[in-house]
């Protein structure tokens, strides 16, 4: 008997997982409760309430060599690192062509994932779903969780004592989408991860004046290396990989260091943190 699996979520990981299932003969069920495919890369203009949000100008910090699906390449034409209309174009590409569409109930969202009372010896699952106002009950003998991990924002009000009297905006980058409101404004972006290094360069275009900050500085890593060849590719090799295993840490910590405060010395900047480059999260 074919096994029943039920897939929340049609991002970029549910896509994979029904197509997956379909490959290991498994019988997938999705779940959407949105209209639509995309998940994070779905840009909508107004943020929605249990969904991730992008701004406008994301593009993503992973080259389309690195991040494309093993049996589904990316175009030649397209960019190496790819704005999110491009990302999703790419997704809607991969649904087309392994028909993965028909096994996605949209507008559906789940109530509840239950073990079922003879779990032990069945291994299987109650969930409950929710269409139009109407509820459905099925049994499925696996679930897979796609739900991703950016829905909801992380805003510390608490850290920030006497933030209530604050007169100006305040507000998670969840809820940004473009910089045009904020012509000749003053503004502070808290943070110098990805989101944090984008917006302070896309706001410096119209604002006042734009200030970073950032608890301990960061090491700031261009998307493209040598030669124009994108970072992950030149760095993730086989042979990089070798070199790695065989070359003492502080040796390539100061390789990295080297190279990054050749494009800019991070010091000079302000910007020179305690941490080595190996415990680099790379930023653009």
């Amino acid at each position: 008997m074919v096994k029943r699996v039920a897939v929340i979520g049609a991002g970029s990981s549910g896509l994979t997982a029904i197509k997956c299932c379909l490959d290991e003969g498994l019988e997938p069920t999705c779940f959407e409760r949105t209209e639509d495919i995309g998940g994070l890369w779905r840009f909508k203009e107004t943020p929605e309430d249990g969904r991730a949000s992008i701004y406008k100008s994301v593009i993503i910090n992973t080259s389309k060599e690195m991040m494309c699906f093993s049996d589904f390449p990316i175009p030649d034409d397209f960019p190496n690192y790819m704005h999110n209309v491009k990302i999703l174009e790419y997704f809607r590409m991969y649904a087309k062509h392994f028909d993965l569409l028909k096994y996605i109930r949209f507008k559906t969202t789940i109530c509840s994932i239950k073990k079922r009372p003879d779990f032990s010896s069945s291994g299987q699952w109650d969930v409950i779903s929710e269409s139009d106002g109407k509820q459905e009950s099925d049994i499925f003998d696996a679930i897979l969780v796609c739900s991703g991990h950016h829905t909801f924002p992380h805003l510390p009000l608490n850290s920030f004592p006497g933030i209530e009297k604050f007169k100006g905006r305040y507000f998670h980058s969840r809820e940004y989408k473009d910089p045009f409101e904020f012509h000749g404004k003053r503004i502070i972006v808290i943070g110098i991860g990805n989101s944090g290094g984008d917006l302070a360069v896309e706001l410096s275009s119209v604002a006042k004046q734009v200030y970073l900050s950032t608890r301990r500085g960061a090491w700031v890593v261009n998307r493209v290396s040598d030669e124009g060849f994108p970072l992950d590719v030149v760095l993730y090799s086989r042979y990089k990989y070798l070199i790695k295993q065989f070359m003492p840490t502080d040796v390539l910590n100061s390789w990295a260091e080297n190279k990054m405060n050749a494009r800019f010395n991070h010091e000079n900047y302000g910007l020179k943190p305690c941490h080595r480059a190996d415990e680099v999260a790379f930023s653009k």
